[in-house]
C-alpha cells in the first residue's frame, strides 16, 4: 500500500516538473520576443533621429539646399521658377506663374481695329451703309508722357484701321491714334490722350518693363499674354524653341524667338515675358500662321524687344523710319538653282540713276557675292546690313563681274541713299 502510495506522487511530481519546464519554455519564449520588438521599436527611432540630424545638417551646410529655402523669402515674381544654377538666367520649369501674371497684367491691353471694307457707294454694300471688319489684337503699355500713354503693338494689327480701340485691365475702353509703324519689323506704337482717360482707370495701369531678349537662351521658361481670338486676355507658357529663327513675310526677312507657347488670332501685340515678368518680346500670330495652310502646333514667334528698341523709340517720338538702298534692283542666284555656272549672289539687273550704286561705277550683270565681308546668299543678307545703316554711311560690295570668258572679283565701296 505504502508501496502504491510513493508510486502516485513521484508521478504527480514528474507531471508537475513538466508542466513547469512548459512554463519556463513560455516565459523564456516571451522575454524573447518583448526583447526583439524592443530592438526594432529602438532601431526606428536612432534611425528617425539620425535622419532629422542629417537634415539639420544639410539644410545648414548645403548652399543649394539653402538657397532653395532662400528662394521662400524672395521676391514673389521669382517664386515660381525652380533654378539650375545661381546666375541670373531665366529658370527652365514654370510650375505656377500667377504672381506674374497678376504683376504684369495690368500693362497689357486689348485692342480693337476697325476697317472700312465697303463705303456702300460700290461694290457688296447693306442697303448703300458703310460697311467695317472688326479685328482684335493686343498690346504694352511702354510709356507714359505728359499728355497721352503710349502702346507697342504690331503693325499688322493697327494697319489700314479707321477706328482704333484700347481696353485697360478694369475692362474700359478708350480711342486710341497710331503714332507710328515699321511694316518691315512688324511694329508699331499707339496713344491713347491722358485727357480721355479716367483717374480709375490710370491707378490701375502700370507701364512695362521692358528686358533685353539677347540674354535669352533656348530652353528658358517663357509666359505669354495677349487678347486671345479677342475673348480678352489670356496666358500661356512654355519655354524658348529657337533664336534667331528667320521668317519671310510680306517681303521682309526678320529674326524671331521661335517658342513652343501658343500664340493665337489676337495675341498680336501682346507680351512675350522672362521669369522676371520683363517684356523680352512682341508676340505675332502673323508669323506664327504664315509658310503653311495646315494648322501647326507647338510653334509661335515673338519679335526680339532688344531687335526693335531703337526703332520703338524713334517710333514714339513720332518721327518716320528711315529707308536706306544702294541702288539697285535684281535677283538671288543661289548655289542649288546655278544653270550657267554663275558665282552665287545678288545678280543687278537694274541700277537706279544717281544713286550710290551708280556712282560707284557698278553695272547690270555684276553679281553681288558679299556685303561688309558676309556672305550673300538671301536677299535678307543684304536687308539685314542696311537695316543697321543710316543714310551716308558706306559698306563693302564684294562684286564678281564678266572678264573675257570667266568671272574675277572686286571690292566696292557704296555710299547709301
Amino acid at each position: 500500500m505504502s508501496k502504491k502510495i510513493d508510486n502516485e506522487e513521484k508521478e504527480k511530481s514528474s507531471k508537475e516538473e513538466i508542466i513547469e519546464k512548459k512554463e519556463n519554455k513560455k516565459n523564456k519564449d516571451k522575454d524573447k520576443i518583448i526583447k526583439r520588438v524592443t530592438g526594432i521599436v529602438i532601431a526606428i527611432i536612432l534611425i528617425l533621429i539620425i535622419a532629422f540630424v542629417g537634415i539639420e545638417l544639410y539644410s545648414k551646410f548645403s548652399p543649394k539646399f539653402n538657397s532653395y529655402l532662400d528662394s521662400k523669402t524672395k521676391d514673389k515674381i521669382e517664386l515660381k521658377y525652380t533654378k539650375t544654377s545661381t546666375s541670373n538666367s531665366d529658370g527652365i520649369y514654370m510650375t505656377d506663374v500667377s504672381d506674374v501674371v497678376e504683376e504684369v497684367m495690368p500693362s497689357i491691353v486689348a485692342i480693337t481695329s476697325k476697317t472700312l471694307i465697303s463705303s456702300g457707294s460700290f461694290g457688296p454694300s447693306f442697303f448703300g451703309r458703310e460697311q467695317y471688319a472688326e479685328g482684335a489684337g493686343s498690346g504694352i503699355i511702354i510709356s507714359k508722357s505728359d499728355s497721352s500713354l503710349m502702346i507697342l503693338t504690331n503693325n499688322h494689327v493697327v494697319d489700314g484701321a479707321s477706328e482704333l480701340s484700347v481696353q485697360f485691365i478694369n475692362e474700359k475702353s478708350y480711342d486710341a491714334k497710331i503714332v507710328g509703324t515699321s511694316e518691315r519689323k512688324d511694329i508699331a506704337v499707339i496713344s491713347v490722350s491722358l485727357d480721355d482717360i479716367d483717374e480709375d482707370t490710370l491707378s490701375k495701369i502700370k507701364i512695362a518693363t521692358m528686358g533685353n531678349s539677347n540674354e535669352l537662351k533656348v530652353g528658358n521658361g517663357i509666359i505669354a499674354i495677349g487678347n486671345a481670338l479677342g475673348y480678352g486676355q489670356s496666358v500661356t507658357t512654355g519655354v524658348v524653341s529657337a533664336l534667331n529663327r528667320e521668317v519671310s513675310i510680306d517681303d521682309y526677312t526678320n529674326k524671331m524667338i521661335q517658342l513652343d507657347a501658343a500664340i493665337n488670332g489676337g495675341n498680336s501685340g501682346g507680351a512675350l515675358l522672362n521669369s522676371k515678368g520683363e517684356v523680352v518680346g512682341i508676340n505675332s500670330a502673323k508669323y506664327s500662321s504664315s509658310g503653311s495652310s495646315t494648322s501647326v502646333e507647338g510653334m509661335g514667334f515673338a519679335i526680339p524687344i532688344s531687335d526693335v528698341s531703337d526703332l520703338i523709340t524713334t517710333l514714339m517720338n513720332g518721327e518716320e523710319e528711315e529707308t536706306v538702298v544702294i541702288g539697285v534692283e535684281g535677283y538671288i542666284i543661289s548655289e542649288n538653282n546655278n544653270y550657267y555656272n554663275m558665282p552665287s549672289g545678288f545678280y543687278i539687273s537694274k541700277i537706279t540713276s544717281g544713286s550710290g550704286a551708280d556712282k560707284a561705277d557698278l553695272e547690270i550683270g555684276n553679281i553681288i557675292t558679299k556685303i561688309n565681308n558676309n556672305k550673300v546668299t538671301d536677299l535678307s543678307d543684304i536687308q539685314e546690313v542696311l537695316y543697321e545703316h543710316k543714310k551716308g554711311d558706306t559698306v563693302e560690295l564684294t562684286i564678281s563681274y564678266v572678264n573675257g570668258r570667266e568671272y574675277k572679283e572686286k571690292n566696292v565701296t557704296v555710299t547709301l541713299s
